[in-house]
């Protein structure tokens, strides 16, 4: 006799359990989705990998206020300068290569890499010979040289 009157009871609350269910489910997928890249990603990657200082510092300051951007799902891993030397000679290079690698991680991941490797090359060339300017004499002829060879490298041996 407990059942027939235990089932009744049941029903509603079940009826409300798969109705909740439902609704919750219907909602997911909004819930679940990935969020949305900003339409302007492209741009702001080209605007952070030109030849310019204003590219460069533009760059650096969003690379230390890297939350404000990760809307963009942008990748700031580094290995610097890969298997050379970050700082050769006491040159401190491991910022420029930092963007280089920057430029490289992501417009590869974009799809945009082959189209944009002789610009990124040509940036990090500027801001080696940028690096080398605060210097003078035969320290800066060294830094100069040691910059054309860093540069040399990737636009050769760079992945493409």
């Amino acid at each position: 006799m407990r059942r027939r009157r235990l089932l009744p009871a049941l029903v509603p609350a079940l009826a409300t359990a798969t109705a909740t269910a439902t609704a919750v489910l219907a909602l997911a997928p909004a819930a679940w989705a990935a969020p949305r890249v900003p339409a302007d990603k492209p741009q702001v990657l080209s605007r952070w990998t030109q030849t310019s200082a204003a590219s460069y510092q533009e760059w650096a300051g969003a690379r230390e206020h890297r939350a404000a951007w990760a809307a963009y799902g942008f990748d700031w891993s580094t290995d610097h300068c890969t298997s050379s030397p970050d700082n050769p000679l006491g040159f401190p290079f491991a910022d420029a290569c930092a963007r280089h690698d920057f430029g490289y991680r992501n417009h590869r991941a974009a799809g945009l890499f082959p189209a944009a490797k002789t610009r990124l090359d040509l940036a990090f060339h500027a801001d080696l010979k940028r690096v080398c300017a605060q210097y003078s004499g035969s320290r800066r002829s060294s830094c100069e040289g040691t910059a054309w060879t860093y540069y040399q490298a990737v636009r050769l041996l760079g992945i493409s």
